[in-house]
């Protein structure tokens, strides 16, 4: 069992236990019964009636997908799992039989040696607003009508819209009627819709209080299993519309497509029409292209018989000659007078509750909090098994889909960046950013919950190719901003069943280290993965002290790392080392004491001279 110390991870002899993971998987987002990807449509609305059994892949399968990421060097999975998985059929039914599977199929990856983080995931709320993640009853019981989404712009759905569907525009749902108004709810409920309540409990209570004890269904099933890390808090938390300055006015950054400002998404939501601004994602950054004019032509985003809840609570009415006003543009800016900080106000108290939660079914389980940005000041008092969980991409690649190893963009400063040199550093630089971060969370380790690169880039080229030289080149830059800072991470994503065509399955993203349309040999068991002369090397597992460089070149497959002994701790240090790069075996080289190979685990157990404080070890490819 490893538990948090001192900024990081260690083991039960006080190693330093470096994480190196990937996101199980991509497919995790949308049930497996039926089988419903992101372009289906049919029975998409019959969301009661799922099944997410089998996913990432069936329990028969498993052994093979794990034989596999443990070959390439990972030591942890960052197990994905959605509220709906757990809660789909209605309040408080539980699928009894989905639970069981992710015992099974946790349970064995803990014969793998896999350390184990459960990730309760969402992007956006849910399935239903563009994402996944919470059942499509918690947009029933406030009112929303999911069918009229579409219309009514209150969110753009890859189901609901067919294909070709628009370049990463599903974060734009951050910001439209639907998902900002449950962001709004869940979080902050009490303080901007008072006046609504479900079977008489406050929307805020009753939202969260299902969310809590759906994972607590699968901290009871998981506890005493010590290779089961713990629990993600709430992926990417939004605050919806908490803090907005203006609702008659632009806010928030992810503005693509058709972008309704709120008090116009409000509007579209009762099927009044609305000539809204339309926003573009390039090189430049995000520009306004236009305005185009949505008509619902009668169609609501509200269920018969439910008004807007946001008229309910008074932030607009209709006049007596029936024209819609606006009572109080800032109505989501202040409480009381007060200004709002969403991290502050609402996700630290929600963040502080989930932990309780968790905590008090498994006291031994870690819980990884995730912030909007920055995080706030952690309060004073500290529970213990806490870590920090932000994720990060290269925003060009992410966005954009092409590898342009001379520019990137400077997030914190609003500024592009250019030149190889500049970039490296500057991709260090965001990376060694969250370490600081962290400080303000009373020094919890950090784990990048989330990074990774799009394979799909520049359309798919290396699909027809086969050449897939700029997906390596822009693995290999990422892992070394990465190793560079010694940064616990898991990779986004592995997906079983990812094909060229479509993809992880989920809004048209392609970041999937193995992919079927790779896979030419399945007995192979690297066959299928994508960039491997990159993604697979030596890295350091279990470190007696202090980490101080590594560097691996995946040209010459050589590899270095330097530490710094911890005094007292004399215990070996671990460095695995996989088969794929050195097919021929390799060399080995120490700057002192002596060392062992576990030829099956693919370990270096190295045990340096005491008496020394830092200590090198070098690996080159052996010649045939």
């Amino acid at each position: 069992m490893i538990k948090p110390k001192d900024m990081h991870f260690c083991d039960e002899q006080g190693r330093r236990v470096m994480l190196r993971g990937v996101n199980l998987g991509g497919n995790c987002k949308y049930p497996s019964i039926p089988d419903m990807p992101s372009h289906i449509e049919e029975d998409f609305f019959a969301h009661r009636n799922v099944s997410f059994c089998g996913r990432p892949f069936p329990l028969e399968e498993a052994d093979r997908h794990y034989a596999r990421l443990r070959s390439w060097g990972f030591n942890c999975l960052r197990f994905l799992i959605t509220w709906e998985a757990i809660e789909h059929a209605g309040p408080g039914i539980y699928d009894e039989e989905y639970l069981d599977y992710v015992y099974q199929v946790v349970a064995k990856a803990g014969e793998y040696g896999f350390y184990v983080l459960i990730d309760p995931h969402q992007d956006v709320w849910s399935r239903f607003t563009g994402g996944d993640g919470a059942p499509g009853w918690t947009l029933e019981v406030v009112g929303l009508d999911m069918r009229g989404f579409k219309a009514t712009a209150a969110a753009i759905v890859h189901n609901t819209h067919g294909d070709p569907f628009p370049r990463m525009i599903w974060p734009a749902n951050y910001s439209k009627l639907a998902a900002a108004t449950m962001f709004t709810l869940f979080f902050a409920g009490n303080a901007f819709a008072p006046k609504t309540k479900i079977e008489g409990v406050p929307v805020q209570e009753y939202l969260q209080s299902h969310y809590f004890q759906a994972v607590q269904q699968v901290v009871a099933r998981l506890k005493g299993m010590s290779h089961v890390l713990g629990y993600d808090s709430f992926n990417e938390p939004s605050p919806g519309w908490i803090g907005w300055q203006d609702v008659t006015r632009h806010q928030a950054l992810a503005k693509m497509g058709d972008t309704p400002t709120p008090w116009q998404a409000m509007q579209l939501g009762e099927g009044i029409p609305q000539e809204v601004e339309t926003w573009k994602i390039g090189l430049r950054g995000i520009r306004r292209t236009g305005r185009r004019k949505i008509d619902p032509q009668g169609q609501r985003a509200w269920l018969p018989g439910h008004n807007c809840l946001w008229r309910a609570n008074g932030v607009w009415d209709y006049d007596g000659t029936g024209v819609p006003v606006l009572n109080d543009p800032e109505y989501f800016a202040a409480v009381d007078g007060w200004p709002v900080d969403f991290n502050r106000d609402f996700l630290t108290p929600f963040l502080q509750e989930y932990t309780r939660q968790v905590q008090s079914a498994d006291p031994n389980a870690t819980i990884f909090v995730e912030y909007d940005g920055r995080p706030s000041l952690w309060p004073q008092e500290k529970p213990k098994n806490l870590a920090y969980a932000p994720h990060w991409y290269e925003p060009v690649g992410l966005m954009l889909k092409r590898y342009l190893p001379g520019i990137t963009f400077d997030q914190e400063r609003n500024k592009i960046v250019l030149g190889r040199r500049r970039v490296q550093k500057q991709m260090v630089k965001e990376l060694a950013r969250f370490k600081e971060q962290s400080r303000l969370l009373n020094d919890m380790p950090v784990l990048i919950g989330e990074t990774g690169i799009a394979f799909d880039m520049h359309k798919g080229k290396a699909y027809n190719t086969g050449d897939f030289t700029a997906q390596i080149k822009a693995m290999d830059r990422l892992l070394q901003a990465l190793e560079q800072n010694f940064l616990d991470f898991t990779l986004w994503n592995y997906t079983p069943d990812n094909t060229n065509e479509r993809g992880d399955g989920w809004n048209g993203e392609d970041l999937s280290i193995f992919s079927l349309s790779q896979q030419q040999d399945p007995k192979d068991i690297n066959s299928g993965g994508r960039a491997l002369e990159a993604l697979v090397r030596p890295w350091p597992v279990k470190i007696a002290g202090e980490p101080v460089k590594v560097k691996y070149n995946i040209k010459t497959r050589k590899f270095s790392f330097r530490f710094r002994q911890q005094p007292g701790l004399e215990k070996d240090t671990e460095i695995y080392v996989p088969a794929y790069p050195y097919p021929h075996g390799f060399e080995l080289w120490v700057s002192d004491g002596s060392f062992s190979i576990d030829t099956e685990a693919r370990i270096v157990r190295w045990r340096p001279d005491p008496s020394k404080r830092m200590h090198i070890i070098k690996l080159s490819p052996r010649q045939p």
